[in-house]
């Protein structure tokens, strides 16, 4: 369920986005509308409603947006009025060709571009009903004819109305992209340790396993269980279990380089990638794993002796898939449990090389 909170701020920010386009919108159409108006000698009215639609009403909409308990349906009642208005200004242009049809352009773009074509649908009737009652209350004036002065009056909106708004929907494709990354970031994170979790430790294995194909470069794969985790668990409760967790991953994070991949497999259990690393350099890396958790752990891990039991398997030729290199790496793993725990073990394959 969607944080009330967050739901608010972002009703708040399509709020400000319509408010940006309505404002840039009412001054350019202001501007093509008055020199229609003032070839027609429009009345002092319909100058008061020019002035009121032009510069008022897009501070008047926003302060009405900003006071409404849910600003997003406030925004597009207003937008419903925005077609009403274009409707009557297209009227009382007598249809004048361009500027009716820049008008028309305007108000179809930003339903579009805020709803799609069903919120068009819907505030269509709005254009069209004013449109109609006003060109029948003036008596179905009809002047399509452009002057030169009408049209270039119409260049502004032309050229700064569709910028704007490309620069509105390339910042918005920007922004949701950027959030579709950080999620798939997140996606390959453990919450509570913060390194990695199954998925982006396999997708580093299938990597570093390409790579040592390409290149035969060395790469270990270390796996780590946590002796007696389920008697702190039992004994003092998760919060506990949790606590001894995080520690584990401080280790892991403390004693690997940035190019080291460690990551919380599942459960208790924790693995490190150990890129450019040979099996000497990992039973030294690992021992340092070991003895820096026994130096660190919580009092709880120390109280039912919580300690580490380690497998290492370095990469080769005969290693195809990764299932098969993290099988080798679980099976020493469970011998190092085996043997006492709290002790280091390579790969059985490995120690016969």
């Amino acid at each position: 369920m969607s944080d009330p909170a967050d739901v608010g701020e972002r009703e708040l920010r399509f709020a400000g986005r319509v408010h940006q386009v309505r404002t840039l919108g009412g001054a350019l159409s202001a501007l093509l509308v008055a020199s229609v108006l003032a070839a027609n000698g429009a009345s002092a009215w319909i100058w008061a409603f020019w002035a009121f639609n032009g510069f008022i009403w897009p501070l008047l909409a926003r302060w009405l947006m900003l006071r409404s308990p849910d600003p997003a349906h406030a925004a597009h009642r207003h937008l419903v009025f925005d077609s009403a208005a274009a409707g009557a200004w297209i009227a009382i242009m007598e249809f004048n060709l361009v500027p009716s049809a820049v008008l028309l352009a305007m108000v179809t773009t930003d339903k579009v571009a805020v709803g799609g074509w069903r919120f068009l649908g819907r505030t269509a009737p709005a254009l069209v009903a004013t449109c109609v009652l006003v060109s029948a209350a003036l008596g179905f004036p009809v002047r399509l004819e452009s002057s030169m002065p009408v049209v270039l009056a119409t260049l502004p909106f032309l050229f700064v109305y569709p910028v704007a708004l490309a620069t509105i929907a390339y910042r918005l494709g920007r922004s949701v992209a950027d959030k579709n990354r950080q999620l798939e970031r997140l996606n390959r994170i453990d919450v509570l340790t913060g390194l990695r979790n199954r998925r982006g430790w396999n997708e580093a294995m299938a990597a570093e396993l390409a790579r040592h194909a390409r290149t035969r470069r060395p790469a270990v794969l270390m796996l780590v269980d946590v002796d007696n985790f389920k008697a702190v668990n039992d004994n003092h409760g998760h919060v506990a279990g949790d606590e001894v967790l995080r520690s584990v991953a401080g280790v892991l994070a403390a004693c690997t380089r940035d190019i080291d991949t460690p990551a919380r497999y599942g459960g208790d259990e924790f693995g490190v990638l150990l890129a450019e690393t040979s099996l000497a350099g990992a039973l030294c890396v690992a021992e340092r794993v070991r003895l820096a958790f026994l130096d660190q752990r919580p009092d709880e891990a120390a109280a039912q002796d919580c300690t580490l039991s380690i497998g290492l398997s370095e990469v080769d030729l005969s290693v195809i898939t990764t299932d098969e290199w993290l099988t080798r790496a679980d099976a020493a793993m469970y011998r190092a449990k085996a043997g006492g725990r709290n002790r280091v073990e390579p790969a059985a394959a490995l120690v016969r090389r």
